[in-house]
């Protein structure tokens, strides 16, 4: 994905706006992007999740002493500002100003296995995939104004934020079903045997993670899908605000995933991404 994340944030807000973390990677996927790569060791200090938080705590902090707004997301998550509204997400920054952190609209795209081919990456993903579902877990306070620091995940951050009715996130974990079962199978390797993300979905082999995608897209009727709208979500119950922490909480993905209705991605995004 991180290809088609550079092209889709490069057209955002400029590839020379963007830098790529790579934590570790061995397989060339970072090799000559038209952007700032930084390639960072291993985090064995604190452990992974608590030393990854703190060091995207200090980078966009240093960032955000150069720019108005920082985002951080993940290689599989492609925000999009609302496009009746906002001509890109640099128009959206421009149109919040006050702001301390605000959460996106988190929806899980979905490869409707009995009915969509495997993605062509000729291709936008949103066309090729016209199903989701709304995750209240994945409205993370993705972009922010101040140098609160992220945590848990960044599904957390130490300053107030609402879900913005007008900040879109798609996650693309269940996109693809051969892409879905290499990468969970490579995150429930690192859960294993170096105890990244506990308690997760990552604790998940790739054959439960396909098994997975496949129960939820069984006998679908399309006809009886609705496109996603925002009214009626209650987010304002999304985000709670313990201790000195403000976060997005929900089921937990496969929960999630099983329970949430599915969801016709809304024409006005096909091939944004």
């Amino acid at each position: 994905m991180i290809r088609r994340w550079v092209d889709h944030y490069a057209a955002q807000v400029g590839a020379e706006h963007l830098v790529v973390i790579d934590d570790n990677s061995a397989d060339g996927s970072t090799d000559d992007l038209p952007c700032p790569v930084l390639r960072i060791p291993y985090l064995r200090k604190q452990g992974f999740e608590p030393a990854r938080m703190g060091l995207l705590a200090g980078i966009s902090a240093g960032l955000l002493e150069a720019y108005d707004a920082v985002m951080f997301c993940d290689a599989d998550e492609f925000v999009v500002a609302e496009p009746r509204t906002h001509e890109s997400l640099r128009h959206f920054v421009a149109a919040r100003p006050g702001r301390e952190a605000v959460g996106v609209l988190g929806l899980n795209v979905v490869h409707d296995v009995q009915r969509e081919e495997a993605l062509r990456d000729d291709e936008p993903i949103l066309g090729q995939r016209r199903l989701a579902k709304f995750l209240p877990l994945m409205c993370k306070p993705s972009l922010k104004w101040q140098p609160a620091a992220w945590a848990h995940a960044s599904h957390g951050i130490q300053c107030p934020f609402e879900v913005d009715r007008e900040l879109f996130m798609f996650h693309m974990k269940f996109a693809d079903r051969d892409h879905l079962a290499d990468i969970a199978a490579r995150r429930h390797h690192l859960n294993t045997t170096e105890g990244r993300a506990k308690k997760t979905s990552w604790a998940r082999s790739g054959d439960e993670m396909v098994a997975l995608l496949d129960e939820i897209t069984t006998d679908l009727d399309r006809d009886e899908i609705t496109p996603f709208e925002v009214k009626g979500l209650g987010l304002k119950k999304i985000v709670q605000h313990r201790g000195d922490m403000w976060r997005a909480t929900g089921d937990g993905q496969v929960i999630a995933m099983r329970n949430r209705p599915m969801v016709r991605v809304p024409d006005r995004f096909v091939g944004m991404l």
